[in-house]
């Protein structure tokens, strides 16, 4: 009888570097879910600085010293322009969802404001405005607000039902002045 020769992988080989790719998924995955997390609150705090320098453009330019009640608002460009006053990733709708946080922007209206030279109505307008970034994943502690202040503020619950459309909220803490 001739000798065969073992050639390839046995069955416990295979199971050996199977269980070696687990222990190293299972250290692995929840730093990729730290860092999904950091990088999602970059974002977050990003678009709140592009929240404040839209509405300041918008405030000295269009709404004759009013700012943006909402985000579409923001994403419409004034007559004789084709560029908006925020990116169309920001300004496409009222809320938008990006980089795992949902992102809103309010001001109260005062009856006093002139009409916008992006064809806001006169009225609608606010004296100030609070904007949030509220993570839309569980398990995010990070929620990011700003308002005419220009100073960005993070808190572990949500900051936009607290957040006044000018001066500091009753919680948070601020994060970039």
């Amino acid at each position: 009888m001739p000798i065969r020769k073992a050639q390839g992988f046995a069955l416990i080989d295979l199971i050996f570097v199977c269980g070696i790719i687990g222990v190293l998924c299972s250290v692995a995955l929840p730093r990729l879910l730290l860092a999904k997390q950091s990088a999602g609150a970059a974002s977050a705090v990003g678009s709140m600085r592009a929240i404040n320098s839209a509405e300041l453009t918008y405030a000295l330019t269009c709404g004759a010293g009013f700012y943006a009640p909402n985000l579409s608002t923001l994403g419409t460009a004034p007559a004789g322009s084709r560029e908006p006053f925020i990116t169309s990733g920001l300004g496409s709708s009222d809320v938008v969802t990006k980089s795992g946080y949902i992102i809103q922007l309010a001001a109260t209206a005062y009856a006093g404001a002139p009409p916008a030279c992006n064809g806001l109505a006169g009225g609608l307008a606010g004296q100030g405005f609070a904007a949030a970034a509220d993570p839309s994943e569980p398990n995010n502690p990070r929620f990011f607000a700003t308002n005419a202040d220009n100073v960005i503020y993070e808190y572990t619950t949500t900051l936009f039902a607290v957040m006044p459309e000018v001066g500091p909220p009753p919680v948070g803490q601020m994060i970039v002045h």
